[in-house]
């Protein structure tokens, strides 16, 4: 099998969701959880998020991109998709680390929800106040 040592392997995370992402030359399709791109993410944001790390590097054309991503919802997916395919980029080619960094594609973006607090009906909000 000598199509997999071609193969660059990267993990992306946002929020509770992880993606894997196996990138390897081809012509641009890019399947996630074996469902084309526009079928898993309907809404032009998030498939713009995810497509982000590719037309900033101009491989767009050149790779397939093949992601397996769990956990979370549709923001967090995008998220976890686009520093994947961020990190599988930058160990297919390591001349791309400038590129990828100067727009962030590989910074994991660390905000998560806040918890619950006790006695409170959310993170920061209270019960609502009752004169009688």
């Amino acid at each position: 099998m000598p199509s997999a040592t071609l193969d660059a392997l990267g993990t992306g995370r946002r929020k509770t969701s992880v993606a894997r992402v196996r990138i390897r030359p081809g012509n641009g399709k890019i399947t996630i959880n074996q469902r084309e791109l526009d079928d898993f993410f309907p809404i032009p944001q998030y498939k713009n998020q995810v497509l982000a790390p590719l037309e900033h590097c101009e491989v767009k054309d050149s790779v397939d991109v093949v992601i397996l991503v769990h956990g979370g919802g549709l923001t967090g997916q995008a998220g976890a998709c686009m520093q994947g395919i961020a990190r599988a980029l930058l160990k297919h080619d390591s001349d791309l680390d400038e590129k990828l960094r100067e727009k962030h594609f590989l910074t994991r973006d660390s905000r998560m929800k806040e918890r619950k607090k006790p006695g409170l009906r959310g993170a920061r909000r209270g019960t609502q106040f009752s004169k009688r």
